[in-house]
């Protein structure tokens, strides 16, 4: 089936990256594979992440399919880009068909987006994460490839304004090498160092990220471990929490 949604998707983002004279800088996407089925799994901070760990792919002409929540492709705007872009649609109450649709893709020789963590970080430290990422690369016999990002969370992210138009942002781009299943003895195992992996990619991303906040008001996009006002992870999990309703006597 050709490709005639995402092509010029990615044309239109990267010359609104050139407009933006955004900073990105991409290391390691020759891990990418040109062929064969692959699980791409990202950190997520930002509401933009998908295009951005999708730019790691292009130098391998690959096209990544994501994997993101329902409501995305029945939005009146986004959904027929996401439906051609074959991305692919999760319902969270009924996890079990999108696993399946992945798996298949997988085994079709595509290359599939995942954010682990599942929902956005507010701390900007990786969160726990799910097991899905690793099973679908178990059961379709594929490698997983860690992805860092970091500085889109600087354009559009949880509980801020989006800054859409901001200019001159560096953007990084990391992708670890390749996670082989069959080198761990269960999903689960393999999902415990996937975590090391990419947070030790993060970390990385944010040691050598070359912009610092302009005074003590843009403090905000870095985590508290490094001078930032953002959440502590403890206090971003309690704001991800559902509000529990108060007993009934």
């Amino acid at each position: 089936m050709p490709e005639l949604v995402y092509p010029p998707v990615i044309a239109a983002a990267k010359t609104m990256f050139r407009v933006l004279d955004l900073k990105i800088t991409v290391e390691g996407d020759h891990h990418v594979p040109r062929t064969g089925g692959a699980v791409l799994a990202s950190n997520h901070v930002s509401y933009l992440d998908f295009i951005f760990c999708g730019l790691g792919a292009h130098p391998s002409r690959r096209l990544v399919r994501f994997m993101a929540k329902k409501s995305v492709f029945t939005h009146k705007v986004s959904g027929p880009l996401m439906r051609g872009m074959r991305h692919i649609p999760v319902d969270r109450r009924a996890g079990a068909g999108s696993y399946a649709t992945a798996v298949s893709a997988l085994r079709r020789g595509e290359v599939v987006g995942v954010f682990p963590e599942a929902t956005i970080s507010r701390s900007f430290t990786v969160k726990a994460l799910k097991s899905g990422t690793t099973r679908m690369a178990a059961e379709a016999g594929v490698p997983v490839l860690p992805v860092a990002l970091w500085g889109t969370q600087r354009l559009w992210t949880k509980g801020r304004p989006r800054t859409l138009t901001r200019r001159h942002t560096p953007i990084t781009i990391l992708v670890g090498e390749p996670m082989d299943p069959a080198a761990y003895p269960d999903a689960n195992a393999m999902t415990v160092d996937l975590k090391t992996r990419l947070s030790a990619l993060v970390d990385r991303a944010q040691r050598e990220y070359p912009d610092q906040p302009a005074g003590p008001d843009d403090t905000w996009w870095l985590p508290a471990h490094l001078g930032g006002t953002a959440p502590t992870p403890e206090e971003a999990a309690a704001l991800d929490a559902p509000a529990r309703r108060p007993a009934t006597p």
